[in-house]
């Protein structure tokens, strides 16, 4: 079948109204809309947009992701409409506001090896985690507090919001277990030093985080790996009293550090940099 012909007969069904609000949205660069777009563009009320939506769904012309949004899928995906777009895309409409963080951050500034299945949407708002095309997005809800630290990021075309790079290793000592275990963030931090990451800026950010087990296990992890933190007496000064997991996805067996006020429950020998 001809280009032309594989046109002609995915473009059936589609009524004057129907495809003029495709286009348009595509030559906008849309991948992912909403009601309200459909309604901004067609002028239509709230239902009418609802019922247009629902229409383009069944015709394979739109992909409901989420209550209100759709991915367009765009004629090269073929007759039978299969199609998905980058997840990052999708990601940014699953929590309002958000950024990419943890796991999925350490590997977009390859800061890891693992290539995470799931996606980490941070967000400082109630949302829900889901599974979407196959790909399950965790959300991981924080206080307005610990909501800084990402930049907008071109992805396709679009801004998506991703934690920096100094934000990525802070958000995983504030929680381990959403990036793989503290040997995951140990390695992340020796490819961070790597990259001339400012570890000036990770004690800012630990200071306004203000949780006393992602610092510690930042001091730990640096003393551990001979990185020189500039802030290391202001950080250390802030310790907490009680102790703290080294690595909270791990037992609870392990011996007391008091320098550290940290329970150490994994081999510091498998933290090195040469851990492969």
């Amino acid at each position: 079948m001809s280009s032309t012909q594989e046109t002609q007969t995915i473009r059936q069904g589609l009524s004057t109204r129907e495809s003029r609000l495709l286009s348009h949205l595509a030559a906008e660069g849309h991948q992912i809309i909403s009601i309200d777009d459909i309604e901004a563009t067609l002028e239509v009320a709230p239902n009418t947009a609802r019922e247009i939506a629902s229409r383009l769904t069944e015709k394979g012309w739109l992909d409901r992701l989420l209550p209100g949004r759709y991915l367009i899928i765009p004629l090269a995906a073929g007759e039978e409409a299969v199609y998905t777009t980058h997840e990052y895309l999708i990601a940014s409409h699953v929590a309002e506001p958000m950024y990419i963080g943890y796991y999925s951050a350490l590997s977009h500034h390859g800061l890891t090896e693992q290539v995470p299945r799931t996606v980490y949407v941070v967000t400082p708002t109630r949302a829900q985690s889901r599974e979407i095309h196959g790909v399950p997005y965790r959300v991981a809800t924080v206080t307005e507090r610990k909501f800084f630290g990402y930049e907008p990021t071109s992805i396709e075309g679009t801004a998506v919001n991703i934690a920096d790079l100094e934000k990525t290793l802070v958000d995983c000592a504030d929680h381990p277990e959403y990036c793989g275990g503290i040997r995951e963030l140990a390695k992340a931090m020796v490819a961070a030093d790597d990259q001339d990451c400012s570890w000036a800026t990770v004690g800012e950010y630990l200071q306004r985080l203000d949780n006393g087990a992602a610092t510690k296990r930042i001091v730990y992890l640096a003393d551990q790996l001979d990185i020189d933190l500039p802030t290391r007496e202001t950080l250390v000064a802030s310790f907490t009293s009680g102790y703290s997991l080294l690595d909270p996805t791990q037992s609870e067996q392990g011996l007391y550090d008091s320098e550290y006020r940290l329970r150490i429950n994994v081999d510091p020998g498998t933290l090195g940099p040469t851990e492969s």
